[in-house]
């Protein structure tokens, strides 16, 4: 599935639900669903700034595909990763940096969290897109 396919399929989960409380119940249900980051990457390397809470993102490359991985000490942003996991995952790094993330205003995540866990989304998906640059870049220059 492309990007775009799999946002289409979040949205269209979200759209289930008419209550936030309903949508965030879901996101911490996403979040338990999480495969977890091997703990070799729980570290500081590995730990994304600017989140309110503690987020280790991990990203790989195998077959000119971008693998992430993973784990926060929050349900709330364990979902919100489990989301970008599950849209980008997979996928060529060019694609990433390309990708449309519309779906995360679409299903209306980006106005109903605070400050800081926007600032974490953000966080987040800045690193998920420096991965990606840098696995680009290497696949270039090889």
């Amino acid at each position: 599935m492309t990007i775009q396919e799999k946002a289409q399929t979040v949205i269209d989960e979200f759209a289930m639900f008419d209550d936030w409380m309903d949508k965030y119940a879901y996101l911490i249900e996403l979040g338990k669903d999480l495969p977890l980051i091997d703990e070799k990457y729980k570290d500081n390397q590995h730990l994304i700034s600017g989140c309110q809470s503690r987020v280790w993102l991990h990203a790989e490359l195998k077959d000119d595909r971008m693998y992430l991985t993973a784990d926060s000490d929050a349900v709330i942003t364990k979902g919100i990763a489990s989301l970008l996991i599950r849209v980008l995952s997979g996928q060529a790094p060019k694609e990433i940096l390309e990708a449309d993330l519309g779906f995360l205003k679409d299903i209306g995540l980006q106005e109903h969290l605070s400050p800081t866990r926007a600032n974490g989304l953000m966080s987040m998906i800045k690193q998920i897109q420096l991965y990606a640059r840098a696995f680009l870049l290497k696949s270039q220059n090889a």
